[in-house]
């Protein structure tokens, strides 16, 4: 499997997303299940046949280009294949010296959200992103190339991983999250997701809470064919500053509230391109219980 993945990643972005399109098709079509969550959570969010379609093709290009990403040599630098839009409003947020808390869902070629942040801003404010390891050993070794950049750090989605996010926070770092996946039995609490009680992560807004740290929304588009030609670029990213009265919300003491605004803001920025959102991710399902790591999640900031 590495040396296919490695094949893979030597592949043009041309190639793969086409490969991932009909992979996107085939999972589709071979898993009910799969079908089921596609048409359900699309239609709750008001997309209709053509978007949805467009989502299916999206979900296996987001898997098929992985190797591509995953395997980019750290000396290749991605340069101009990266657009930016927003990228004053981020200069901004790093000259005010503060810790930046990152915020992406499963959009587009989110994987890239850090790589390219890294590239243009890590050597003044480095981002660290907490990940899960893959549990077959050479995929965990490729994640790890992948994710210990220059300019970039990750850490596991362990207690003392999320330490580490606090600690970068205070000392003036950036830190990457995804907010729409769902945590482990008491990391979260139910909160409204397009209209449906969703288990929702608490930990964005409580790193955000007790650091004061800028609040941003990233998310990194993936070009069509014709833009790619077009635009001599791969992928655009946008990124924006949460609005100052959502922003003090975050940094309040409720976390309800605070999680809650989170997940409009995760809906707000998802419509802006619902095709490339990964619709099909099991959002609305139980929290799987891991009460040691529970038991302890609240006690992080006071032991750092």
């Amino acid at each position: 499997m590495a040396r296919l993945f490695l094949m893979l990643a030597s592949w043009p972005l041309g190639w793969l997303h086409t490969l991932g399109t009909g992979m996107g098709w085939l999972a589709y079509g071979l898993s009910p299940s799969y079908r089921a969550r596609m048409r359900l959570h699309t239609q709750r969010a008001g997309l209709g046949a053509a978007q949805r379609r467009a989502a299916i093709a999206h979900a296996g290009q987001m898997v098929a280009e992985l190797p591509r990403i995953w395997g980019r040599a750290h000396t290749q630098l991605l340069g101009s294949r990266v657009l930016w839009q927003g990228e004053d409003a981020v200069a901004q947020a790093v000259a005010e010296g503060k810790g930046i808390v990152l915020l992406t869902p499963h959009i587009g070629c989110f994987e890239m959200v850090a790589q390219a942040y890294a590239e243009r801003f890590g050597g003044q404010q480095p981002i660290n992103a907490l990940y899960r390891p893959a549990k077959q050993g050479w995929l965990a070794e490729i994640m790890v190339h992948a994710r210990q950049r220059p300019g970039m750090s990750s850490s596991p989605a362990t207690l003392s991983g999320v330490r580490h996010l606090l600690r970068a926070l205070k000392r003036g770092e950036t830190v990457g999250l995804l907010p729409d996946q769902v945590p482990p039995q008491g990391l979260g609490v139910w909160a409204p997701f397009f209209g449906q009680p969703a288990y929702t992560m608490t930990m964005a807004a409580k790193l955000a809470a007790q650091t004061g740290a800028a609040v941003m929304l990233f998310r990194c588009e993936r070009l069509g064919r014709r833009q790619r030609q077009q635009l001599q670029a791969d992928y655009r990213v946008h990124a924006e500053r949460v609005p100052p009265e959502t922003e003090a919300v975050l940094h309040g003491n409720d976390v309800q509230a605070a999680t809650e605004a989170i997940n409009h803001l995760m809906e707000t920025l998802i419509m802006q391109c619902p095709e490339q959102y990964l619709w099909a991710y099991n959002r609305y399902k139980q929290p799987r219980a891991e009460m040691h790591t529970a038991a302890t999640s609240d006690k992080a900031g006071a032991d750092t």
